[in-house]
């Protein structure tokens, strides 16, 4: 405005004491300002009104007072006109401004008036474009009307000072009532929702300035928040919407690309080209463009963000406008006679600036951060989707891990991304505009100042790429910790079994140090980057002064000079240094686009169709079936059998379509159902698990269960159907798994049934029952096409047709009597079992009422079923007590002595006892007991003397600029040449002491951080290795996992730079303030009322943005489980064609978890508008008083303390922020320690009571009157157990599911302690010694066989006791040394994650080498053989007949006639010892023992 004034006349604006603007501007300039703004944007605003319809408003008061005003606003102004018109026929001329003015507002009153009415109609509530509109016009209006006050007495033109007064006050009128909102809109198509987010309707003011979200800051700060407090989110957030958007944009991309790769310079095609030519040929035309996913996502994403964009830049424009202010004002302080109120209208346009710049900044970051997270939705989504239709091959070629990670890490990025995004163009502006404004004020020294900049770019971007590269290698070594962490805690309890913890733990501990050794690494490199950062506007400064006051005598460097160039420094420091990141970041993301796009590449396959098939793993590998030909008639029932190894599980998966098809054709007519080898149960109920989100029909579910014998289990569990399965159906025992599995097969009611060897890990009898109800001639699922891979000879006389697979290939096929006669393979392999005597007799009986006991299936290894249910008792017990519900009462004693199933709707009342528990979230304040954790970690001295570093620093720097402000005062008193060696000097010693005082206190910051990072994950890591293994089968493995990875990577690097900031803004916000009282002592008085308004936000901030992050935090993680329980269910659910269903459980995950981190991000802008008004206001008072104060302050003064104000506004935002990450990144310390705290079990070693090294020397094992619970205030589950074995016993241990078969084997191993009684091994009382004595004597073969990724050296001998000749040997016993010879890489074979790459059976036999190889005197085989086949089988027995010949064994049989010729047999029923005797006694005895012989047919 300023040319606008001098140009006219300044001696009548600004250097009087009442102050006016010329008649002229007051009638062209100032009325015509608002009209020109209306008219350049309104066609925008209606035709974005055109298209965005909400439905409309009915009429309301408000709106008719709205209308009527305008109507009047334009009568008033056409009166002016007509009385021009009227002044003319009375022949007084009139200039044509007087024509021009009132007829352009009154059209733009016209036009304000239809907007008014064509938003009611669009339902629009309130109106930003109008509110500008009426502000401007207030503003412009009150020029004239004070003016017209001022000079009221001399006014002859009576009527149009009338019609302004109307006019000026009807603006004003309109512009209240446009703060009001009007009602919401009728028949908008828009579903009404209980707890909308009120961010929908609110008004413009409240959305400008966030208030709308103050509800939700109060409620938080109330209680805390919880879920059912937060807002659904926005439709136009939602995946449902976002996720299709992108996907369509995707599929746009791809087939722009295929287009274009067959697009008119596509070469024609030549016949019979060979593949190899055909490679040479693609390879020239490689320059093809690839779709790309970045396009894909700015087309879906650019517009909206783009709106942010337009903030951003008019920000920056703004930016700049304080600088010149401040120049004005200190200006303004050297001039003793310039009126006073030029001051106060400076300082008041500095804080209408400042406003401004506030307002539409935050408006900026909102749009940024609402892309960023639809970008993450869309991203999770696609990945999501695709992933369910993703091959085996681009399987195999990303684990399930780096998918995840893809998913959780890279969103993250992607969105920290989008916010910063905008830099990439505003940073070169910024710095421009900059350089312009400092080479306008200091000339050409400004180079000098710019070339250290520019100096420090290079050596920022060389510890950015060194940062880089040392982040990169650390993640590698985190992700190296946290795999094999997980696979230690996947295999927990193999790890107990055989004393192998040492080992593994070390291995932890290696990596560890190394991610520690990279750590420290990067940490001194930051602490480099901070002295820069911090450092970096000082030299800068310094240089420019020094070079300006050098280079000519007449240069002065005065206070306007000095304090508007720090200022612009200020600005610039900003942009030089967000530059370089933003472009690494850039670069980052990139690489992970590759990645993103490569997954969503991915073949996918839809046809199923098997003629001359040739099948393999992935496209380049060797074919694992080879010219594979079956017909399986409809109806009919096809066994599969072979030994282990031979291909069977890869023909029901290239069936699946799971595997590459390298030639020939499959086709499968109607729908699958599909049973895996391994159960895959989803961590929900029991009948979720069966329903597999079909309908619920009760009398068909209830005939499932009653097929696969589940019924009896119901009664067990804890919770019925209902009760909740742990993560991969812990809490059910190996049978039960597969019992689950098939009824959900059974129920979904499929045409072509694929079972994969579901027999093989349930008892003998229930196998039976299974196949007779099932998969039997006679089952529920006659009629069906049925595929069975089986182990179990007994019934492959009852099925149509068998299929013999030797080595990939289909060695023989044809009914069981074809076979036989043809005597091939398979008659030889069923002559070697002599079992034609299996022929079935026709009694077909049911079960006598005691062999599926009441306890089926309540297996004993897992102790919390039996937990969960006798806690569910003892809270029956209790409500009981109560007596508000005798009928209870009664249920309770009926369900305990009826057997047989109780009516569904009982089952309803029944309280599950949830099996694994929620994850608790901590509430409220985190304890101050949690930050003494963490700096007792860093060591409290080192801590203290942290502080104190920063406190020096801080002085350091206000004395450089009380210097600077004493030195710019030298250029009033003329005395500047003699001492400007000395000026120099001081101010940089001053500068390069904070610097150096910087460094110090980061060093000693990342040495703490080191020491805590490190005694905190040894700490939690020995606990959790001394943890007793209850604890395992409660917690899922996730929620273990989490304290590994995220806490510990919060307690690593988050934390320590939450800290290193939190201490930077507190200080800089203190030395502000001391700055400013110094100045202006005055300033102390608003001191207080500013501190309370910054403490009452802070808090409200603090208490619901921590809870919010807390919910997201906790939403967060059954994303990831959901999506990683989904890649491992991939072929499951596709046979079943569950995609859709579970794409929508993906995306209802994704949003619940979006809901609650939308609020947090409005959290941020809330609080940044607030605070940053706080700022503005001290902003305000600095100036107030300086120009109150005026005659008493040196101009230098004024500037320090103007331009320090100028920085706080940014220091106090972040340092709310910061007490908030810091409060809510703490309490990664206080869960780490949770864990670090639980209870252990015994010691490994007892030195006083170590047995001798050749201990046990016979092998004799005593029960004396032994009993055990699975943990304090349970049920025992053995009872009163006593028994003698001699050294070299065989013996066999049988029962029902549930009888307590495993504890016991669980109790010699000392995983399950006493209640009552001991167990003498030798006469050493196991009890007494060592955890670690005790179990490396001894060995078991567990029942599922567990390896962990490494070579198969490691997985048999991880301590390297033995040789490799030893090793070897133990091979060729277990009939593995074929198989491993025939690898190129022999021992040192790599086995993936979980033993992947080998067969269910191989693993089984690495398991029995393992034994082999330690040869100890007790050996205890807990159903080892169940996924062997019978001839493999028969080789295990017999390796363990011959090579633990003089060893005591103890065997859990499945199959009877694995023990048949056992020393002796133990029958066990209910935890009690039923029948104890040789096998031929026991079936004389015609017991428990003889039925089950019976249904085995063996009796």
């Amino acid at each position: 405005m300023e040319f606008f004034i001098s140009s006219e006349d300044s001696n009548l604006t600004k250097h009087t004491d009442l102050p006016d603007l010329p008649a002229c501007f007051q009638l062209s300039v100032l009325p015509w300002t608002p009209c020109i703004y209306l008219w350049l944007t309104s066609p925008f605003y209606i035709l974005y009104l055109k298209r965005n319809n909400r439905g409309y408003i009915m009429m309301s008061i408000l709106n008719r007072i709205k209308t009527v005003l305008g109507l009047i606003l334009w009568i008033v102004c056409w009166t002016d006109l007509f009385s021009s018109f009227h002044e003319m026929s009375q022949n007084q001329s009139k200039p044509p401004i007087y024509f021009v003015t009132p007829l352009i507002v009154g059209m733009t009153m016209l036009l304000a008036t239809f907007l008014i009415q064509y938003e009611r109609l669009k339902g629009v509530q309130s109106s930003g474009v109008l509110f500008i509109f009426w502000t401007i016009s207030v503003l412009c209006a009150i020029v004239p009307f004070r003016s017209k006050i001022m000079y009221q007495n001399g006014v002859e033109d009576k009527l149009r000072t009338t019609t302004f007064y109307n006019y000026f006050g009807l603006t004003l009128i309109q512009l209240i009532l446009s703060c009001f909102n009007e009602t919401p809109p009728l028949f908008s198509s828009v579903v009404p929702d209980p707890n909308a987010c009120p961010e929908i309707t609110a008004g413009f003011l409240s959305k400008m300035t966030f208030w709308w979200f103050t509800s939700m800051a109060i409620k938080g700060y109330k209680s805390p928040l919880e879920n059912k407090d937060l807002w659904s989110l926005n439709k136009q957030d939602s995946s449902e919407l976002v996720v299709p958007n992108l996907l369509n944009e995707w599929e746009v991309e791809k087939s722009k690309a295929a287009f274009r790769k067959a697009g008119p310079d596509a070469e024609p095609n030549h016949v019979s080209v060979s593949p190899e030519e055909e490679e040479v040929l693609l390879s020239k035309r490689k320059e093809v463009r690839q779709p790309s996913f970045l396009r894909a996502l700015l087309r879906a994403f650019g517009p909206y963000f783009l709106i942010g964009s337009a903030f951003k830049l008019l920000q920056d424009l703004i930016t700049f406008v304080n600088p010149q202010l401040l120049r004005m004002l200190i200006d303004f302080t050297k001039q003793s006679n310039a009126p006073l109120w030029w001051g106060y209208s400076l300082a008041f346009m500095m804080f209408g600036t400042s406003l401004l710049q506030t307002l539409i900044l935050h408006q900026h970051f909102q749009y940024c951060f609402v892309t960023g997270m639809r970008l993450r939705s869309g991203i999770i989504g696609a990945i999501y989707r695709k992933s369910l239709v993703i091959t085996n091959e681009a399987k195999r070629s990303s684990t399930v891990g780096e998918v995840v990670n893809l998913m959780s890490v890279d969103a993250q990025r992607f969105m920290d991304l989008t916010t910063f995004l905008n830099m990439l163009w505003s940073a070169p502006l910024q710095i421009i505009l900059a350089l312009f404004f400092l080479w306008r004020n200091l000339g050409p020294s400004v180079l000098a100042g710019v070339a250290v900049m520019v100096l420090l770019i290079p050596f920022n971007a060389f510890i950015a790429m060194k940062t880089r590269t040392y982040q990169v290698e650390q993640m590698k070594h985190k992700d190296d910790r946290i795999k094999l962490m997980n696979e230690i805690l996947n295999g927990i309890k193999v790890l107990k079994l055989y004393a192998w913890e040492v080992s593994f733990k070390e291995k932890i501990l290696q990596i560890r140090q190394k991610e520690l050794t990279v750590l420290r690494k990067t940490a001194y490199l930051s602490a480099l980057s901070t002295m820069a950062w911090t450092s970096a506007p000082f030299m800068v400064a310094l240089t420019t002064f020094a070079v300006y006051v050098t280079v000519d005598e007449s240069n002065v460097l005065d206070a306007e000079k000095a304090f508007v160039s720090l200022s612009l420094f200020n600005i610039l420091r900003f942009p030089l240094n967000m530059l370089p990141q933003v472009i690494s970041s850039i670069v980052q993301v990139s690489l992970r686009f590759l990645h993103i796009t490569q997954i969503l590449q991915g073949e996918s396959k839809y046809a199923v169709s098997v003629v001359n098939g040739t099948f393999s793993w992935a496209k380049q590998d060797q074919a694992t079936l080879d010219n594979i030909n079956v017909m399986v008639p409809q109806g009919s029932l096809l066994a599969v059998v072979g030994h282990v190894g031979c291909g069977k599980t890869s023909l029901v998966s290239a069936l699946l379509g799971e595997m590459e098809k390298q030639e020939g054709q499959i086709s499968i007519r109607g729908s699958v159902a599909y049973v895996p080898q391994q159960a895959w149960i989803q961590n929900a109920t029991l009948r979720d698990n069966i329903l597999f989100g079909r309908p619920y029909v009760e009398q068909k579910y209830r005939c499932v269960l009653e097929a696969c014998a589940l019924t009896p289990d119901l009664e067990v569990l804890p919770g019925g159907d209902q009760t909740e399965i742990g993560e991969k159906g812990i809490n059910l025992s190996g049978g039960q798994r597969q019992r689950v599995s098939l009824a959900r097969a059974l129920y979904s009611d499929a045409d072509v049934y694929l079972l994969d060897d579901p027999l093989s890990a349930v008892d003998a009898h229930v196998a039976k029952h299974i196949f007779d109800k099932v998969i039997g001639p006679e089952g529920a699922l006659k009629g069906k096409t049925r595929i069975l891979v089986t182990h179990g000879i007994s019934f492959l006389p009852q099925v149509d047709n068998i299929l013999v697979m030797v080595d990939g290939r289909v060695s023989e096929m044809g009914s069981y009597q074809d076979l036989l006669k043809q005597n091939g393979a398979f008659a030889e392999f069923l002559r070697n079992y002599s079992l034609e005597d299996i022929i079935e007799d026709d009694e077909e009986e049911e079960f006598p009422e005691d062999a599926l006991s009441n306890h089926t299936d309540m297996v004993d290894n897992e102790p919390v079923v039996n937990e969960a249910r006798r806690q569910f008792m003892r809270q029956m017990s209790i409500m009981s007590n109560d007596l508000e519900n005798p009928k209870k009462m009664s249920r309770r004693r009926r369900c305990s002595e009826r057997k047989h199933p109780e009516s569904p709707t009982e089952k309803k009342e029944l309280k599950v006892d949830k099996l694994i528990q929620a994850e608790t979230t901590e509430t409220g304040r985190v304890k101050f007991k949690v930050y003494w954790e963490y700096a007792k970690a860093v060591g409290p001295f080192l801590s203290l003397f942290i502080c104190f570093l920063y406190g020096c620093q801080s002085a350091s720097a206000i004395g450089a600029n009380f210097w600077l402000s004493e030195w710019t005062n030298d250029a009033q008193h003329n005395r500047t040449q003699d001492q400007v060696s000395m000026r120099v000097g001081v101010y940089a010693a001053l500068g390069i002491s904070q610097g150096v005082l910087v460094m110090f206190s980061s060093f000693t910051l990342a040495l703490g951080k080191i020491q805590a990072a490190r005694k905190l994950h040894q700490t939690l890591l020995d606990n959790k290795f001394h943890t007793p293994q209850s604890f395992f089968d409660t917690t899922p493995i996730g929620r273990i996992i989490n304290r590994f990875s995220k806490d510990i990577y919060v307690i690593d690097e988050v934390l320590p730079s939450t800290i290193l900031m939190f201490l930077g803004t507190f200080f800089a916000s203190v030395s502000t303030m001391i700055v400013i009282i110094c100045s202006t002592p005055i300033f102390a008085l608003v001191i207080g009322p500013l501190a309370l308004i910054y403490v009452f936000v802070q808090r409200f901030y603090v208490a619901t943005s921590r809870q919010l992050k807390r919910l997201e935090s906790v939403s967060r993680s059954p994303i990831y489980s959901h999506f990683s329980e989904t890649i491992t269910g991939t072929s499951v659910i596709r046979a079943y064609g569950r995609n859709a269903a579970f794409v929508l459980m993906s995306d209802m995950k994704v949003d619940e978890n979006q809901k609650s981190y939308y609020p947090g991000i409005v959290s941020n802008r809330w609080l940044g508008v607030r605070i940053e008004f706080i700022g503005n206001c001290i902003v305000l008072f600095a100036a107030l008083f300086a120009v109150i104060g005026k005659d008493k302050l040196s101009p230098g003064l004024v500037g320090l303390s103007v331009s320090y104000a100028l920085q706080v506004t940014m220091s106090l935002n972040w340092m709310v922020r910061m007490t908030s990450d810091l409060e809510s990144n703490i309490v990664a310390v206080e869960r780490v320690k949770e864990y670090s705290e639980t209870q252990t079990e015994a010691p490994w070693i007892v030195k006083d009571k170590q047995p001798p090294p050749d201990w046990p020397p016979k092998g004799d094992v005593e029960f004396v009157d032994y009993s055990v619970r699975y943990r304090e205030g349970l049920d025992l589950v053995l009872r009163n157990i006593s028994l003698k074995v001699k050294g070299g016993e065989k013996i066999g241990i049988v029962g029902r599911t549930g009888a307590g078969k495993s504890s016991m084997t669980l109790c010699l191993f000392r995983l399950l302690e006493a209640a009552d009684g001991e167990i003498v091994i030798d006469e050493v009382k196991i009890s007494e010694i060592g955890l670690h004595d005790l179990r490396s004597k001894l060995t078991i073969i567990p029942q599922e066989p567990v390896l962990f990724s490494g070579t198969l050296r490691m997985n048999l001998d991880p301590f390297e006791k033995y040789s490799d000749e030893e090793v070897w040997k133990v091979l060729e016993l277990s009939h593995l040394k074929k198989f491993v010879s025939n690898q190129t890489s022999k021992l040192e074979l790599e086995c993936s994650e979980g033993g992947e790459n080998l067969s269910v059976g191989q693993r089984q036999l690495v398991c029995l080498a393992r034994a082999l190889l330690r040869k100890t005197r007790i050996l205890v085989l807990d159903e080892a053989t169940a996924a062997v086949d019978l001839e493999t089988d028969d080789l295990i027995q017999s390796t363990i007949r011959t090579q633990f010949e003089d060893c005591t064994v103890f065997t859990i049989a499945h199959r009877l006639n694995t023990i048949m010729d056992y020393t002796r047999v133990l029958v066990l029923d209910k935890g009690q010892i039923a029948e104890f005797d040789t096998p031929t006694n026991l079936i004389a005895q015609k017991g428990i023992f003889y039925g089950m012989a019976k249904d085995a047919g063996l009796a």
